[in-house]
């Protein structure tokens, strides 16, 4: 019994593991695949028992949700859809109905379009009484002056569609400007001077162009010709009306023409066709210039016959 005590103690321990795929993890993912296989099979059924039109308006719907959301339309909210009515006010059954088709909003919108235009027409008419008032009071102070008065048949003012526009002709033996230069003869600068003091009078913005005969400036092929000649003296003409008084901030284009633009078409070589062209623009051809690649629109031919036909008419009572 002694030999008892002696014997030795043997422990067993069990070591348990997972049991690699012999585990439990595969039926969480089983279960996984099958809720999405049934929730899969729900959604296919529901799509099968919806009417065509829901389903245009579902689809509408994940295309432009702030659209229908905001303008109405077929979609969510719509007449056939699980909430009739739908929209602001859920006791409607006709649908919602777009803010365009809206009677009362057409409405609206065409009185305040209407009101527009005639808000526009009176400001036209308004800045056309502007641009009268400032074409009389130039011929006044031209008539005014007797240094300026026998100059004022080489003084073309007329309206156009640009608005207003006064031109500086030369004649036969009184040019603007000194022989080939871009020089101001002396009456020519009383003038300008006499015309920038009363442009300040209106708040239109002003475009100048030059232009010149087709006779060519001497050796003016490759180097200064007649459009470095004529952007010479739209920019003389500048500086003068702006030394008559003009804010220079009124200048919004000047521009050398040469003889692209001529005034008498049909003899090139007139000295109608030297001149300064100052335009007083209106608000549409403002706009227009002020783009990119805006221009000021020049004289019709049948302007340039007119204006022609009365300088020449003018010169022959000398």
């Amino acid at each position: 019994m002694a030999d008892e005590g002696l014997r030795p103690i043997i422990v067993k321990r069990v070591n348990k593991g997972g049991g690699g795929h012999h585990g439990g993890a595969w039926k969480i993912a089983y279960a996984d695949f099958v809720t999405a296989m049934m929730a899969f099979f729900l959604l296919m059924w529901l799509m099968g028992s919806t009417a065509k039109g829901d389903l245009q308006g579902i689809a509408e719907y994940f295309k432009t949700p702030l659209k229908v959301a905001m303008s109405g339309g077929s979609g969510a909210g719509d007449s056939s859809s699980i909430v009739q009515g739908g929209g602001k006010d859920l006791t409607r059954k006709d649908g919602q109905i777009k803010k365009a088709d809206d009677p009362e909003i057409k409405k609206t919108y065409n009185l305040q379009a209407a009101h527009l235009r005639d808000v526009e027409k009176e400001l036209e008419r308004q800045e056309m009484e502007r641009l009268r008032t400032l074409k009389a009071r130039i011929e006044e102070a031209i008539e005014a002056r007797p240094t300026l008065r026998q100059f004022k048949k080489q003084l073309l003012i007329d309206i156009t569609t640009e608005g207003l526009r006064i031109q500086i002709v030369d004649e036969q033996n009184r040019p603007m400007f000194a022989l080939a230069s871009a020089e101001l003869q002396p009456y020519t600068r009383e003038i300008l001077l006499e015309i920038g003091r009363a442009l300040n009078d209106v708040p239109n913005r002003v475009s100048l162009s030059g232009h010149t005969d087709a006779k060519p400036y001497a050796n003016g092929e490759k180097g200064y010709s007649n459009w470095e000649l004529s952007a010479d003296r739209a920019n003389a003409s500048r500086r003068a009306l702006i030394a008559g008084g003009m804010d220079e901030a009124k200048v919004l284009r000047v521009v050398g023409l040469s003889s692209a633009v001529p005034a008498d078409k049909n003899d090139p070589f007139n000295p109608i066709n030297r001149r300064i062209s100052i335009i007083v623009m209106n608000k549409k051809t403002e706009e227009s210039v002020s783009k990119d690649g805006g221009t000021v629109a020049v004289s019709s031919e049948a302007q340039a016959k007119k204006e022609l036909a009365g300088a020449a008419a003018a010169a022959a009572k000398k």
